[in-house]
C-alpha cells in the first residue's frame, strides 16, 4: 500500500493536470465517454436479449407441470411462418414459368423494405416537398402525368428500377414506370453500353410498377403503396428503337404471370400472385423479413364495404349513381350493415375490401371520362390479383384483363408509341357478387349522362 500511495499522483498534481485542460476538452471527453456508455448498454441489452416462453404451472396427480401460456403458443406460430423468401424459391419451382423470377422477386421485397424506411423518415430526414435537378438546382420537371415530381416519389422509382433491372440476372429486359414517359431497356437503366451487351434479348419478361401510389397522403401519414406487374415478353418481340420492347407492354392483363403490391401502413403488408392464388406477408421488424401471414387470401362473395370518393358523385354516370344509391337503400350486404370507407389511396382501399369483402371504384366522371386509374401498371396488377382471390375487376362494362391498351400506329415516334403504356380505365375491384350487381346496372342504364343532364 505504501508503494501504491507513493506511486499515485498527488491531488495537487491531479488539479494542475484538470487547470491545463480547457473546458472545451473536458466537454468533448465527456460526450465521448457518454457515447462509448451508450454504445456499450446497447450492445449488452441487444446480444442478451432473449424472448422467454412464459409459462404456467399446474399440479397434475401431485406432480407439478409446467405449461405453455397462450403468449408463448403465439412465439411459437412466428417462429414456424413461412418467409417471402422460401415461399418464392418453392413457388417459382412449382410452376415452370415463372422460374427465372425468383431472384427479381426477391429483389422487389427488398425495395420495398428500403421503400419503407424511407417513407417513416419523410419527415425527420426532410424528404417532403418537390424533386430538384441535381444539376441546375431547380425544381424538376413534371411527370407525364402532369405532376409536379416528389423527391420521395424519385427515391421510390430509383429502387424499383433497381430491383427489376439490377437483380434479375437478366430475366426481365425492360421496365414501364408511372413517373418516366417511356419504357425503358434495363441495360439503359444500368447504364450498359447496348451495342456490347446481351441483356435485350436474354429477357422473356417485362415489368411495369408505380413506385409510390398515394404519396400525396405521406403529409399527412396517411397508407402508401407500391404496385407492379409482371408480363411475358411476346414470342417474336424484338426491342423497338429505344430497345425497350414497347409491343410486349401494350398487351392484356391476362398476359401477366405475376402482380403485387406492397402497402405501407400500421404494418407493411406484401400481398402477391403467381397466377396460383393470392398470399400476403407481413413484415417482422425484428426480423427484417416478410413472413407468410395470409395464406391463400380469398375475398367475400359479398361484401358491405364500398369504397367511393362520394365528393364526385354528382360527375358519375347514372348507372354508377344508381348502384350506389341501391346499396345505401339496402342499408346491408352480406349480412352486414353497408358502411363507406375511402382513404384516397388506392392500394389502401382496395386491401381494405381485400380483407373484408365490397367495392372499391374509381369511376369515369365529366372531367376524367377514362378515370383516373392507369391500366398497365395499376387497374390491370390488382384485378389479377382480386381474381386469384375470389374477386372480380370490371371497368363497369366488362373484365380489366381483357383490355388490350392502344397499339403504336406506324410511323409513331416514341413518346407517341408510348402513350398507350399510360392510358386510363374506369376501375372497379371487389368481391364477385357486388361487382356483377353493378355491371347489371351498367347494361340496364347503360352509360348515359348524368341524372341532372338528362
Amino acid at each position: 500500500n505504501a508503494q501504491l500511495n507513493s506511486r499515485a499522483p498527488s491531488n495537487q498534481s491531479i488539479n494542475r493536470t484538470h487547470k491545463k485542460l480547457s473546458t472545451k476538452k473536458k466537454m468533448k471527453i465527456q460526450q465521448l465517454a457518454i457515447t462509448l456508455l451508450s454504445a456499450v448498454t446497447l450492445c449488452s441489452t441487444v446480444s442478451g436479449f432473449q424472448p422467454t416462453l412464459p409459462l404456467t404451472r399446474s399440479r397434475v396427480g401431485g406432480v407439478v407441470q409446467l405449461r405453455e401460456t397462450k403468449l408463448a403458443a403465439k412465439l411459437k406460430k412466428k417462429a414456424n411462418l413461412q418467409t417471402f423468401q422460401r415461399f418464392v424459391e418453392v413457388e417459382c419451382w412449382k410452376l415452370p414459368e415463372v422460374k427465372d423470377l425468383a431472384q427479381t422477386l426477391l429483389a422487389v421485397a427488398d425495395a420495398c423494405k428500403q421503400i419503407n424506411r424511407i417513407v417513416q423518415r419523410a419527415a425527420t430526414d426532410d424528404l417532403y416537398g418537390a424533386a430538384v435537378d441535381e444539376e441546375t438546382g431547380e425544381q424538376a420537371d413534371v411527370n407525364v402525368q402532369g405532376e409536379v415530381q416528389q423527391q420521395l416519389d424519385v427515391l421510390c422509382n430509383t429502387y424499383m428500377l433497381r430491383a427489376f433491372c439490377g437483380a434479375s440476372n437478366g430475366a426481365v429486359c425492360a421496365v414501364a414506370s408511372e413517373e418516366e414517359p417511356t419504357s425503358r431497356s434495363c441495360a439503359d437503366v444500368m447504364g450498359y453500353d447496348t451495342d456490347s451487351t446481351q441483356v435485350l434479348k436474354s429477357g422473356k419478361f417485362v415489368a411495369t410498377f408505380d413506385p409510390l401510389d398515394g404519396s400525396k397522403n405521406i403529409d399527412s401519414s396517411l397508407p402508401v403503396g407500391t404496385v407492379f406487374g409482371i408480363y411475358r415478353v411476346k414470342d417474336g418481340a424484338e426491342p423497338g428503337e429505344n430497345e425497350s420492347c414497347l409491343n410486349s407492354f401494350l398487351a392484356r392483363g391476362t398476359e401477366m404471370v405475376g402482380a403485387g403490391y406492397c402497402l405501407y401502413s400500421a404494418t407493411t403488408v406484401l400481398v402477391l400472385t403467381l397466377g396460383s392464388g393470392t398470399h400476403g406477408f407481413t413484415l417482422d421488424p425484428d426480423k427484417a423479413q416478410f413472413l407468410k401471414t395470409h395464406p391463400n387470401m380469398r375475398i367475400p362473395d359479398v361484401g358491405p364495404l364500398y369504397s367511393f370518393n362520394e365528393a364526385n358523385s354528382r360527375d358519375y354516370s347514372v348507372p354508377v349513381q344508381k348502384f350506389l344509391d341501391n346499396m345505401k337503400e339496402k342499408g346491408t350486404m352480406g349480412g352486414k350493415k353497408v358502411s363507406a370507407r375511402y382513404v384516397g389511396a388506392l392500394l389502401a382501399d382496395v386491401h381494405n375490401v381485400l380483407i373484408n369483402g365490397g367495392i372499391y371504384g374509381y369511376p369515369a366522371t365529366t372531367d376524367v371520362p377514362n378515370g383516373k386509374l392507369r391500366l398497365l401498371y395499376e387497374s390491370a396488377p390488382m384485378a389479377m390479383i382480386m381474381e386469384q382471390a375470389g374477386g372480380a375487376g370490371s371497368t363497369g362494362t366488362g373484365r380489366i384483363l381483357d383490355v388490350l391498351p392502344p397499339q403504336p400506329k406506324k410511323g409513331d415516334d416514341i413518346m407517341e408509341a408510348s402513350k398507350g403504356i399510360h392510358v386510363r380505365v374506369p376501375t372497379f375491384l371487389g368481391s364477385p357478387e357486388n361487382i356483377y350487381e353493378l355491371e347489371q346496372f351498367h347494361i340496364k342504364y347503360g352509360d348515359g349522362p348524368r341524372e341532372d343532364e338528362v
